[in-house]
């Protein structure tokens, strides 16, 4: 599994960082870690609809023993495991070569068929007044419309798709693989949202061909906006960025 290979990663470079603080919240679970460089801020978004009946089994809190639990079975592990990960790829992170882009940017004008993973309103009004023939995909019943596939159809219909903009969230539901794998056709494949902070590096030899998420450019504005649980507080210290895989 790729959030294997990925946790992996995360732990060879987590050595000399140090676990602030971490909280597992909405919107978003985050962890707050220091270096000799400084501090950073990974998050990841929170899944109430998934959270189970939950036993800690991580003992004494850790950043090595969050990054271990990434690909737990249990979604409060793996989502402060993600976090975890997105907290030391922020503190490595080079973002000289990023563009201060927004996501829509990145689609060619004759791309044909856009799979949406994750119903996003905004983005996808945008794409359709645009022109884009767009198939959005949702798991969660509540975030339904009329005009949105379960994501169960994912498995049928992304061959057909000629890009993918996934919510990385797609990482903490452990559909990543499904997604990579059945998304062969598209020349373009963007991973989007806060819980993309990922080192691009992590994804390579994979099918993502961009990550497009958020740096924290203020971490006690974002901090206090995220034990506040805003969304808008949190994204009030961010800037977006886009970097190629």
């Amino acid at each position: 599994m790729l959030l294997e290979k990925i946790k992996r990663k995360a732990l060879s470079l987590a050595d000399g960082l140090e676990l602030l603080d971490f909280g597992f919240a909405l919107p978003y679970t985050w962890v707050l870690v220091q270096g000799p460089e400084g501090k950073a801020l990974g998050v990841a978004m929170t899944l109430p609809e998934e959270v189970q009946r939950y036993r800690n089994s991580i003992g004494r809190p850790s950043l090595e023993a969050f990054i271990e639990r990434a690909d737990s079975l249990n979604v409060i592990e793996r989502t402060l495991g993600m976090a975890a990960i997105n907290a030391v790829s922020q503190y490595h992170i080079d973002l000289s070569g990023a563009e201060w882009v927004d996501v829509l940017e990145l689609l060619p004008g004759d791309a044909g068929k856009v799979a949406m993973i994750g119903n996003m309103p905004p983005l996808v009004k945008k794409l359709r007044e645009e022109g884009f023939n767009v198939f959005v995909f949702e798991r969660n019943p509540k975030l339904w419309d009329k005009e949105t596939y379960s994501d169960a159809l994912e498995y049928h219909l992304l061959p057909e798709m000629d890009a993918v903009i996934a919510s990385a969230s797609c990482l903490v539901n452990g559909t990543i693989d499904l997604l990579i794998d059945r998304a062969k056709n598209a020349k373009l494949f963007v991973l989007t949202g806060p819980t993309g902070q990922l080192l691009p590096e992590f994804l390579r030899g994979t099918r993502v061909t961009h990550l497009a998420a958020m740096k924290v450019v203020d971490i006690e504005r974002a901090l206090l906006g995220l034990k506040l649980g805003s969304f808008r507080g949190f994204e009030e210290g961010n800037r977006k960025y886009v970097v190629r895989v």
